[in-house]
């Protein structure tokens, strides 16, 4: 069997579906290896496939990490606005072989992901806009270490 090249492959996609550039493939591959290593530590190294909803909160702790307050602002630069732009990746990436599904994955699974100014944007606050966004009833997730 002949080795895939990800980036001849993603060059496929690009001509097929140029919404997102070559970077959001690439951070999408990048945070399902990060996802996938999260999830075998909580399962004592056994490994499994990664649901629509795990992939969403690996994708997030992932651009967080590498990219903090920065992380809306890449993503956007790289097309990526909302939880369904990542599904619209994971499925173009299934679609032309590089990521493999089960009969249970759909779109559907990346539709009720998270608001990207709090996923990406709140955990940077100071404390003092946190709290005044807490009180006026929106979503505030802590910065995790």
């Amino acid at each position: 069997m002949q080795e895939v090249n990800f980036d001849e492959v993603v060059t496929l996609i690009l001509v097929q579906d140029g919404r997102y550039s070559r970077d959001a493939y690439l951070f999408l591959r990048e945070g399902l290896d990060f996802t996938q290593k999260l999830i075998s530590k909580e399962n004592r190294g056994a490994t499994r496939h990664v649901t629509g909803q795990e992939l969403l909160s690996g994708l997030r702790q992932f651009a967080l990490q590498e990219f903090g307050p920065m992380a809306k602002t890449v993503l956007e630069e790289w097309g990526i606005q909302r939880c369904t732009d990542f599904g619209n990746i994971v499925f173009n990436m299934v679609e032309i072989g590089l990521l493999a599904k089960t009969d249970k994955d759909s779109h559907d699974d990346f539709q009720n992901g998270y608001d990207f100014t709090d996923a990406f944007c709140k955990p940077f606050w100071p404390a003092a806009r946190r709290e005044a966004a807490r009180k006026e009833g929106g979503p505030v997730e802590e910065l995790k270490g």
